[in-house]
Parts: C-alpha cells; structure tokens; sequence
C-alpha cells in the first residue's frame, strides 16, 4: 500500500542564497515561457503536447541560454507541455484560453537537481548548490514534521515557491507498506454522491450544499471573460492571478468538505467511504462544467489523503443507474427521477433524489463485496438512522 503526502517547508536561506534561488527561479520560468510560446504556435501549425519533441527542439538552447543543470531545463519545458495539453483541452471544449504564460516564482525539483535530507535541502542553482535548513514546528505529530522526520517516507521530488518574502519546498513524500490481510469482519460503509446543485450528499443523509462554490465559480468565469477580451501580456497574468486566487478559496472550501466527511465516517463507525468512479464523470453528471469535475476529482483526492490517519478505506464504484434505482425495492426507471425529487414508480419510495444516489453508492459497494472471490465480508451502508444491507433490508440503531 502506498502512501503519498506533499509537505510544506518554510526554509531558511544563508546569507547569499536569496539571489541565487532568486536567478533559478527566473531561468526557469524563461525555460517554460519559452517552451510555452513554442508549442502553443508549434512549428506547422499545430499546437505541440509531446515533451519529446519539446525537448528534442529546444533543449540544446536552453541549456545554452540559462545556467540551468540538465535536469531543471528539462522541468522547465515539461512543465510548458503540460499547461499546454490543458490549453488544447479547454479549446477542444470550446472554452476560451490563450498561450501560457508562467510568472509564478517557482521551479521544480528532482533527486537529480536537490539533495533531501531530514533537516535541510541542497538545491541546485546557476551558481553552484545552496543548501537551506528545513523550519519545522517542534511537535512531532504535526505536519510537516509529522513527514519530514519519518523515515517510513521517502523524498520523491520537490517545488520551490517564493512567496510573501519567504522561500517555500513543497516536497512530495511517499511511504510504502505491505498490503494488509484481507478484512473478514463487518464493516459499515458511508455512501456519497457528488453533484452540481450539492458537491456531496452522504447516505447518512448529511448535506455540502454547491451553492458557494456555484457562486464563486461565477464570480471567477464574470472576471476571466472580462479579462479575457483584453488580449494582452498584463490581462494573461491577470487572469493567472485570479485563477490561482480562485483555485486556493475553492481548494479550501473542498478539504473542509473532505474533513467534515472523514468526520462524518468516524463518528458513524464506518470502515469504508465509497464514491462513484469519476473517470467518466462527464457523461454521468452532463450539466457539470469542469470546474465541477475539477472540484469532485480534488475533493476524493482531499479524502483519499486524510483517509488512512483515521484506519478508512476510500474506494470507487460504478455510478450507472444509482440516480435512477430506488434505494428501497431497487426498481430502475427513469421516470423515478425529476431534478432533485426521486419517486419510485413501483413501491412509491419519495426522498431527496442525491440522498437516494447516495444509498445506492454504498449498495454498490456492497453487492461488488457480495461477489468478490473470497465471499467478502458483511457490510451495511450507514444512513441517518440505522443500516441498510445488500437485501434493502433496514436495521434500525441498537438504541431503539
């Protein structure tokens, strides 16, 4: 089982150090900036999206240009070649975008490029090496101490950021462990269905309402389009700066919703937390933009995270059907739902149509249990009051 965490180190600099990572980070940007400008007009006509054929044509003269290692030069194009693909994305969706452009005061490294050790890092530059202590809080179980110290994970790579007058590492960790025995006791799962009008409806019958993030998403799209007639260099940093803005409020917004359902799960004695697969998310939430499916894809990633701390399993099913099968006799028809109201048309079941998707997302899981290889274990989906099992039976709490 593998574990994956992105530490953020404030670092402390030597006198001197500043202006060299001040010249990395600027050569860097001139590498993807360059890159940028060179597969967005591409060399017959199209835009370019293989790194390969990036670092085939402007590698030699970047190395040329900067004083750069080998492996930053390289950094700086795949990252270009990346921003890119999502700029053909969105106008392959017939959004509105321009070419690239990289002002942020960051670069990226590898174990290639900087040297990790537990208590400081030695970062490459134009100059030679810097090496910078690590500022860590004194508790030991609080990140990124929590990681840093811990031997169990590994350094894979890191981001250097300059923000607010302070250097940053965004280091990304892994830990690998052997895969537990497989679990034969009852467990109880919490069901959650994603959505546009509510990010997330729990089986519990817990309720993250989208509103919010539907109006900041609004007030984002108003602000882009405004700039986006522009056309200029500043509108093009402008819209990144309200992008990455945008980005930081709703990524906020979703590891509070992430916490509240891990909460959510502990506090109902559940084993498992099931969403729908998202990698067809599109086609099963058509009126979702892609700042929803943006929004659903952080989100399980937020909760996959937090998960193992608390001794949860988050897992994935196949959403087909779970907003048109009636959660209580399992009868499927489209006419059972209309928008938000869900009315079975065969034993006349009424509820909130996300609460009984939500149901049906934890049945799922239950009836994939049902037939897996070695028998599965008992599980139930945990709801408001009670359980439901894979019959559609209802347990009542023990209370009552």
């Amino acid at each position: 089982m593998e574990y994956r965490r992105t530490a953020v180190i404030k670092l402390d600099t030597p006198a001197g150090a500043d202006s060299l990572l001040q010249a990395t980070v600027e050569q860097f940007k001139h590498c993807a900036n360059t890159a940028s400008k060179w597969c967005w007009h591409g060399d017959d006509g199209y835009h370019v999206t293989s790194k390969a054929k990036a670092e085939r044509a402007l590698y030699d003269r970047l190395r040329d240009e900067t004083g750069l290692t080998a492996n930053l030069v390289q950094k700086g194009i795949r990252r270009a070649v990346e921003a890119v693909k999502s700029g053909v994305e969105r106008l392959k969706r017939g959004e509105n975008t321009s070419q690239p452009h990289f002002s942020a005061d960051s670069a990226v490294y590898d174990k290639r490029s900087a040297t990790f050790h537990r208590d400081h890092v030695s970062l490459s530059t134009p100059n030679g090496r810097v090496e910078c202590d690590y500022v860590l809080p004194d508790d030991s179980e609080t990140p990124p101490t929590k990681y840093v110290s811990n031997e169990d994970y590994e350094f894979r790579m890191g981001h250097l950021q300059y923000r607010d007058g302070d250097w940053y590492l965004h280091a990304s960790m892994r830990k690998v462990e052997e895969s537990p025995e497989p679990d034969t006791e009852h467990r109880t799962v919490l069901g959650v269905d994603l959505g546009v009008n509510n990010i997330a409806v729990a089986s519990t019958g817990t309720f993250w309402s989208a509103d919010e993030f539907n109006h900041w998403n609004r007030e984002y799209e108003q602000r882009r389009g405004s700039l986006g007639q522009c056309g200029s260099r500043a509108a093009h940093e402008n819209i990144e700066r309200v992008g990455r803005k945008a980005k930081g409020r709703f990524s906020i917004h979703l590891y509070t919703i992430a916490n509240d359902l891990i909460s959510e799960a502990v506090e109902n004695d559940c084993s498992h937390i099931v969403f729908e697969d998202l990698s067809h998310i599109r086609e099963g939430i058509p009126e979702a933009t892609w700042q929803h499916r943006w929004a659903f894809r952080r989100l399980y990633g937020y909760v996959e995270y937090k998960a193992d701390e608390h001794g949860l399993e988050v897992v994935q099913v196949d959403p087909r059907n779970t907003s048109k099968r009636c959660s209580t006799c399992g009868f499927t028809h489209d006419e059972n739902r209309h928008q938000e109201s869900f009315e079975c048309q065969q034993c006349g079941y009424e509820n909130h149509a996300d609460y009984n998707a939500a149901k049906n997302i934890g049945l799922q899981y239950l009836r994939r249990r049902q037939n897996a290889d070695d028998g599965g274990a008992p599980v139930d989906v945990r709801l408001n009051r009670g359980t439901l099992n894979v019959s559609g039976e209802y347990q009542p709490p023990a209370s009552c």
